[in-house]
């Protein structure tokens, strides 16, 4: 029997871990698959490695990963993926926002052939200004567009092996993920309401995002020194020239 592991970062998401597995269940109890449920808690402050570790009591199949520290989501994803024991991944939030309905058609799609399957949103849900203003500037920073894809996707074993052995310190998964290539499809999701809690992402914080992941997938930075130095040049020279034609004058 074919094994999917869910791939769940979880950064102080006490309330909405139980709700995630209890939704879980309901959708995939009757499937013809086992499940392995992999949290990875992202240097939480609240209770939720003690609510993950009560679900592994009740439930062997349920398994945890904890940092000690917060190193963020692509560290997380990365980290599930690398621990995880499934002939494909699902990568999901844990606050419900991608729905978990969605993990049937994906593995259908990818019984059918197809290693990469692209959860894709039709709808963004209540998404702040600063969260749209980070896709268009890493839209236009990487190349992809960014506006409606997000980390919840499928990937097969051979997909997620790639992905692991390329050993990026500062992946940007959702990028990366679609530039390795293989058998591609998307499925599209309206975004949920948050099951309990609150969003993580801070202005501060999705602006930390888009630097740390430009700097990592995109060359428009080492694009930006070069012209930079381009206009140093320039500049130096004119004002040589301009301190060489005073000085003989």
């Amino acid at each position: 029997m074919k094994l999917i592991s869910l791939i769940v970062p979880v950064l102080n998401e006490e309330e909405a871990i139980p709700l995630f597995y209890d939704a879980v269940q309901d959708v995939l109890h009757d499937e013809p698959y086992d499940v392995e449920i992999l949290f990875i808690d992202d240097g939480s402050t609240d209770r939720t490695l003690e609510i993950i570790e009560g679900l592994h009591a009740r439930d062997p199949r349920v398994r945890g990963i904890s940092f000690s520290r917060n190193f963020g989501k692509e560290a997380a994803n990365l980290a599930g993926l690398a621990a995880a024991k499934g002939d494909c991944c699902v990568v999901i939030d844990g606050d419900l926002q991608h729905p978990p309905e969605k993990i049937v058609e994906m593995y259908r799609l990818w019984e059918q052939g197809y290693e990469i399957v692209e959860g894709q949103k039709a709808s963004r849900g209540a998404e702040s200004h600063a969260a749209r203003a980070f896709y268009s500037l890493i839209s236009r920073a990487t190349g992809i567009d960014m506006a409606n894809a997000s980390d919840f996707k499928l990937l097969a074993r051979k997909a997620v092996n790639v992905l692991i052995n390329m050993r990026e310190r500062n992946a940007f998964f959702r990028a990366l993920s679609s530039w390795i290539g293989f058998k591609t499809v998307s499925i599209p999701f309206d975004v949920q309401k948050r099951a309990g809690g609150s969003s993580k992402w801070s202005t501060p914080a999705l602006a930390k995002y888009a630097v740390d992941n430009i700097a990592s997938f995109s060359a428009a930075p080492m694009q930006l020194v070069t012209v930079l130095g381009g206009i140093m040049l320039l500049v130096s020279l004119v004002l040589g020239t301009i301190a060489l034609v005073q000085k003989f004058s």
